[in-house]
């Protein structure tokens, strides 16, 4: 998985849309920018600004470019370097959930997929006035790669975060 690859699968009631890339750097150095919501939007061109701290049980606020909604997804099943999920929403009316993968790869990269799956009654009835999300999550992927690969190349480069 080197170079970058989105995919996007729907019905009537879902959709899923997924990007998958490989970051030639290690995990830690990709989770601690995925974690490091006051960093956020310095490298991520998706993100304006990111509320509140991305960890276990808490509710995030997501201002994102283009529109003046907030989005509040909760954090839920993180593993440090590995993986967590945001969700936002309920089912069966509508429901959004983020799940981010990283997984070790050859010397010292990372695999990272980050999915989304929407779902429920309002979505079938909303989804035409969705966003094109493929431009949206390769540039997040693209973001994010660039930034890894800057810091594990030239770690004094890891502007705003902790290593």
């Amino acid at each position: 998985m080197n170079g970058l690859r989105f995919t996007q699968t729907s019905s009537m009631f879902t959709m899923t849309c997924a990007v998958e890339v490989n970051i030639r750097a290690v995990p830690e150095i990709v989770w601690r920018l995925l974690t490091d919501a006051e960093g956020f939007p310095r490298w991520n061109s998706t993100v304006t600004g990111v509320e509140g701290q991305i960890r276990e049980g808490e509710r995030i606020r997501l201002h994102v470019p283009g529109t003046n909604r907030t989005f509040t997804p909760k954090v839920s099943g993180v593993v440090a370097a590995r993986c967590m999920t945001w969700s936002n929403g309920f089912n069966p009316v509508f429901k959004g959930v983020r799940t981010f993968v990283l997984e070790p790869g050859n010397s010292g990269s990372t695999d990272f997929v980050m999915k989304e799956h929407f779902s429920g009654l309002v979505f079938a009835l909303t989804k035409g006035m969705l966003p094109d999300f493929q431009p949206i999550f390769q540039a997040y992927a693209q973001d994010l790669k660039r930034e890894a690969e800057t810091i594990a190349s030239d770690p004094s480069s890891a502007r705003g975060t902790d290593g």
